[in-house]
């Protein structure tokens, strides 16, 4: 899954639909690992960028990117997205030839990659749902972390191109399987930043120094990637980069439909879910998930 693993692949043709933040350098990544990419994009400005940076090429709708090649893959940004990218006659499957393989890498429903996996089926096309995790700078990095659903023979044959930006890629079922593990992940994001928030509150209102209590704590049984990686930020207040709370909102609320589906209960979940609304409140829609704390802070300030 290395990258000279993809290097023995090289002149394999791959398309790349959606060159937001995360997109952008992932497909950079398996240009540079040897592939064939084209990209597409739905501001053109951008894909054409993306052309110039990396030497690859660029269409200008997803079944031109689509044409020819071997694997397509997608990072968008919600269920109708991937659709408008999929679908119709300008959609991604309307160009791919038989045999082909989806990769989607956005975040979305599992009721709308099991439609997806569907239709693939029927023109011949395998669709792999394949979300990750990691954040702006795991793409920038090539550090992500993929959770995948689909078919064994399309995940093996995904596998090798996936890692040219990824440290990790597991399967772990059948269609829809790496978006319900993707929920998994954002149920305990929001637990563990959410209860970060309140122990660097709690520590601030009782004078301590956060630095040093973090130094302290973060290598024992608290210790979380989120603690390592954003108590500077948020001890400074600083929330202007991440993972947005508009996209962390999204995502928590396809895992409270799913669990309305299948009756967990993710009261905690639900309840952050309203926090990330008050932040939205606070004109903080964009702010990294962290901006938690702001809404303690925010609070103490009106009382």
């Amino acid at each position: 899954m290395q990258l000279q693993k993809s290097r023995e692949l090289n002149m394999v043709k791959a398309a790349f639909l959606g060159l937001g933040v995360m997109g952008y350098p992932m497909a950079g990544y398996l240009q540079k690992a040897g592939y064939e990419v084209t990209v597409y994009n739905r501001t053109t400005a951008k894909a054409e960028k993306w052309a110039a940076e990396y030497g690859g090429e660029f269409a200008t709708t997803p079944r031109e990117a689509a044409k020819g090649a071997e694997f397509v893959f997608a990072c968008v940004g919600n269920d109708d997205d991937l659709r408008s990218v999929c679908l119709g006659d300008d959609g991604a499957l309307a160009g791919m030839e038989s045999g082909a393989v989806f990769v989607d890498h956005t975040t979305v429903s599992a009721k709308v990659t099991r439609e997806l996996y569907a239709l693939a089926q029927e023109a011949g096309v395998s669709f792999v749902d394949a979300p990750v995790s990691g954040g702006q700078a795991g793409a920038e990095n090539g550090q992500l972390v993929v959770m995948c659903g689909g078919d064994q023979s399309a995940f093996d044959r995904a596998e090798a191109l996936i890692g040219a930006f990824a440290k990790k890629c597991t399967r772990l079922g059948d269609s829809g399987a790496g978006q319900l593990t993707k929920m998994v992940n954002q149920i305990c994001i929001a637990g563990l930043v959410q209860g970060l928030s309140e122990g660097l509150h709690f520590a601030e209102k009782a004078g301590l120094d956060g630095g040093a209590v973090i130094d302290v704590i973060g290598g024992g049984a608290a210790g979380s990637w989120q603690m390592v990686n954003r108590y500077e930020t948020m001890l400074d207040d600083q929330f202007e980069h991440g993972f947005a709370v508009d996209w962390m909102r999204k995502d928590l609320g396809i895992c409270l439909a799913t669990a309305d589906e299948n009756g967990a209960s993710l009261p905690v979940t639900a309840l952050v879910d309203q926090f990330y609304k008050d932040v939205q409140k606070l004109g903080g829609g964009r702010w990294d998930t962290s901006s938690l704390l702001r809404r303690l802070r925010a609070l103490d300030s009106d009382s």
